[in-house]
């Protein structure tokens, strides 16, 4: 299982360098660009789930990959609300929304994700006892 959590944990990391907003005009931005801490934060998590996968130990693994699906849908809720939060100078809610609208979320999110769930999965085997009877 440890193959499968260390794709994981490269899914989550080369996820960090792909596209995951695009905002027009100014292009895709990936999680360095969006915000500095959060894209520390998220290598940092990373960083303590290769512990817990080189320690062999699932229950590190498992809850800093936890830990990341958590930050990631901080992360979109964030983006959306500064999306809003970038057009409020304008005077009508309905002109805000549709152009907050124009900030589209990019595939970078399904790696990014598919990573953290198969950090969280990916531990789930259980070692029987094998005695032998005699």
């Amino acid at each position: 299982m440890k193959n499968i959590q260390l794709l994981g944990l490269l899914l989550v990391v080369v996820g960090s360098f792909l596209p995951l907003v695009h905002v027009p005009i100014i292009g895709n931005w990936n999680y360095w660009k969006l915000d500095h801490y959060l894209a520390i934060t998220c290598w940092i998590f990373a960083a303590c789930a290769v512990f817990g996968i080189v320690n062999s130990n699932a229950k590190i693994v498992r809850s800093f990959g936890v830990l990341l699906i958590l930050l990631f849908a901080f992360t979109l809720v964030a983006v959306k609300l500064k999306s809003l939060d970038y057009f409020s100078f304008l005077p009508f809610k309905s002109w805000r929304e549709s152009f907050a609208g124009i900030v589209k979320l990019k595939w970078g999110w399904i790696v990014e994700f598919l990573g953290a769930f198969l950090l969280v999965f990916a531990g789930n085997n259980k070692k029987v006892n094998q005695r032998t009877q005699i």
